[in-house]
This record gives structure tokens, C-alpha cells and sequence, in this order.
């Protein structure tokens, strides 16, 4: 779901950086990541999440931040073209 731009308070001087930390994005991105990077750690460690490596904890860090960076990016795309 896009963000409604009239939710997110944008000035002719925001930049890109400022828009990343709205609370509203933040909060759109985390529950984007918790869904997605969910549902892609079960499908990949799901048979084997009781003997999990350092090396598959970073993996998963990595498949929650993923879906994060990625939803970020979408939403402050979609606030700056309706600023």
C-alpha cells in the first residue's frame, strides 16, 4: 500500500535522508519487513532454526533488512513525486 501523501508532511526543502525517518514510513517499512522477512525466513531456515549458525543469524539480519531498505525506498519515492 502507498503511503497517502496529504499523511506526510513534506517541504520543498525535505530531502531524501529527512523523508527516511517520517514516522510514518518507518512505521509502513517495519511492519513490511516483519511480513516479508517472516515469511522468507521460514522458507529458507525453517528446517533447520534450531541449529542456526552466526553466520545464518546474519543471513536472517539481512533478509529482514532487505524488505526494509526496499519499502523505505518506495515510500519516500512516492512522497517526493506527490510533494
Amino acid at each position: 500500500m502507498i503511503p497517502n501523501p496529504h499523511d506526510i508532511p513534506i517541504t520543498a526543502k525535505s530531502d531524501w535522508w529527512t523523508l527516511t525517518k517520517n514516522a510514518g514510513i518507518v512505521t509502513r517499512s517495519l511492519k513490511v519487513a516483519a511480513v516479508v522477512g517472516t515469511i522468507l525466513v521460514l522458507i529458507n531456515y525453517g528446517d533447520h532454526l534450531g541449529s542456526l549458525t552466526d553466520r545464518d543469524l546474519f543471513k536472517i539480519f539481512l533478509t529482514y533488512l532487505v524488505p526494509y531498505c526496499v519499502s523505505t525506498y518506495a515510500c519516500v519515492r512516492t512522497a517526493m513525486e506527490y510533494a
